[in-house]
């Protein structure tokens, strides 16, 4: 009998128990607060997150509070919408005041409904200056390794400039550079020189537009300027910080940089811009000091681009003299940029057995029918030819793989077509090429413009303009060399690009496209837009 009272006891309380959890269950209240970040350095941001125990059955508002108050900016309130069991909010750190030293701040971040929740995280201290500089020098000597080993394409245009009575400045003339990158070389290399001389690591330029002057320009002078100075030390060099200041969106602490009195000579003088949170140079700005072994250094303002995380590259380079009065005799006045890509070439679009397979189902079919007729067959060896100079092109890094740009020009040249009713097979596609010259030109049945035209095109109806002549050679049937259809005619190295590949086409040939394409756009939709066109040719000439 007592067994039988114990254990309906027990059955009482474990019931009651049970009741009570589910109670506790069922209220609504915050469960926590989280945060997505430990620690930051000050002007950064955290991203926190407010759950509750349950759903939300309406809106609800979870309040929110940092202490100290003044060391993060977050919002009062964050709204917890009906239905939802979380809400996220962004917590914005100060920029420290300090420019070295402080110590680190623990931030406290509360929320409350019903009850309260806590969580924090570290602002850290400003890194000290001395330690901030040791850790750029670090990164740069790690970055000159890495460039040894790389060899980006370079492209150099150079424009000579003089001033007139009026001082207004005018080209006179202009010089161009394409070729491979080579930094593994010696530390400096000369812009200038006064007799004709090899290039040196920088590929001879593959074509110079306009004539050359009196002082010749050499092509690796110019790429040096993507390094600061293979040797950089303290030991070289003084370091003055001058001020935080952001680069876009790069919060960057900003350096003055002097040689020391008994440093080498040829060093940088000028100002670094470091980014905050690796320590890389993204940018300096200067000149090459005086008194090396090659007497024009010029001035010079250089960029680097994030590519991937952590991993800064040259980018840019401009560099100029317009002024009259400048310390290099015998040098016109010039400016210059030069860019530098293709550190990473996108692998090629084409199918490979070795990185993708697909098994089909079984299909009947006759033998015959699976061959090309003559005709087919011809145009299968002319397209293979196409492929195989659009994919070398990529592979060197001078075509851009295809993206939304080239959809864009498609769709103007389908305009073309259609109005046209042109029916040409293979069908037609458009690729960019990466350089800076106003250049158009086919590769079979693929057209090819230059970025450096669809930069300078003023509107839609110019962009078809140059577009229809290069259709107008497509329509008319002028072939590509089906020689490269042997994949043996692209083993050569990559200086040999425009010795070995060349797409112009003779005079005959392009009378007659311009006389095609003034047909193409009179039956196109941009036949009464052409005024702007036009106007552009002009100032071409």
């Amino acid at each position: 009998m007592r067994d039988n009272k114990r254990f309906w006891a027990l059955l009482a309380f474990t019931i009651a128990g049970l009741a009570l959890t589910g109670r506790a269950q069922d209220k609504l209240e915050l469960a926590s607060v989280t945060l997505n970040a430990k620690s930051v350095v000050g002007g950064n941001q955290v991203q926190g997150m407010v759950t509750l125990t349950r759903a939300a059955e309406d809106d609800i508002e979870v309040s929110l509070a940092a202490d100290p108050p003044d060391a993060a900016s977050l919002p009062k309130q964050v709204l917890v919408t009906k239905g939802s069991t979380s809400a996220a909010f962004t917590i914005t750190t100060a920029v420290s005041k300090l420019s070295v030293g402080g110590e680190d701040a623990v931030i406290g971040i509360y929320a409350n409904y019903q009850v309260t929740k806590h969580a924090s995280f570290t602002i850290l201290a400003p890194v000290g200056f001395d330690s901030m500089v040791d850790r750029v020098i670090q990164r740069e000597h790690l970055f000159v390794e890495a460039m040894k080993a790389m060899h980006p394409l370079v492209e150099t245009y150079i424009q000579n400039i003089r001033e007139d009575k009026e001082h207004n400045l005018a080209p006179t003339g202009d010089t161009y550079f394409l070729g491979r990158g080579d930094f593994s070389g010696i530390p400096e290399e000369a812009v200038f020189k006064q007799q004709t001389a090899s290039a040196g690591h920088l590929v001879s330029p593959f074509k110079t537009i306009a004539s050359l002057f009196q002082t010749r320009y050499l092509p690796n002078g110019f790429a040096q300027m993507a390094l600061v100075d293979r040797d950089f030390s303290k030991h070289n060099y003084y370091f003055e910080y001058v001020r935080q200041e952001f680069l876009g969106e790069v919060r960057c602490i900003v350096v003055d940089v002097r040689p020391r009195e008994k440093a080498p000579k040829g060093l940088f003088e000028g100002r670094i811009w470091v980014e905050d949170r690796d320590f890389n140079i993204v940018r300096f700005n200067g000149v090459y000091t005086r008194n090396s072994r090659y007497k024009q250094y010029l001035h010079f303002d250089s960029w680097r681009s994030n590519l991937k995380a952590g991993v800064w590259l040259p980018a840019y380079i401009y560099s100029e003299e317009t002024d009259p009065e400048h310390d290099h005799p015998g040098v016109p006045m010039f400016k210059s940029q030069t860019r530098l890509w293709g550190y990473d070439v996108e692998g090629l679009k084409h199918s490979s057995e070795m990185t993708a397979m697909q098994v089909d189902g079984v299909v009947e079919a006759s033998e015959g029918a699976m061959d090309s007729g003559p005709v087919e067959s011809a145009r299968l060896w002319e397209r293979m030819a196409e492929d195989n100079a659009l994919d070398y092109l990529q592979k060197v890094g001078l075509l851009a793989p295809a993206g939304e740009v080239d959809k864009v020009l498609q769709t103007v040249v389908n305009n073309l077509i259609i109005t046209n009713k042109l029916d040409i097979v293979p069908e037609v596609r458009v690729r960019i090429l990466l350089t800076t010259p106003l250049e158009s030109f086919t590769i079979g049945h693929t057209i090819v413009l230059s970025r450096g035209l669809i930069d300078v095109l003023p509107d839609e109806a110019s962009l078809a303009m140059m577009l229809s002549h290069e259709l107008a050679h497509i329509a008319l049937g002028h072939k590509l060399n089906t020689k490269f259809a042997f994949t043996d005619r692209f083993f050569f190295p990559d200086p040999a690009t425009f010795e070995r590949i060349d797409f112009s086409r003779s005079n005959l040939d392009e009378s007659a496209a311009d006389r095609k394409a003034l047909e193409l756009l009179n039956s196109s939709p941009y036949k009464d837009k052409l005024a702007t066109a036009g106007l552009f040719l002009r100032e071409l000439e």
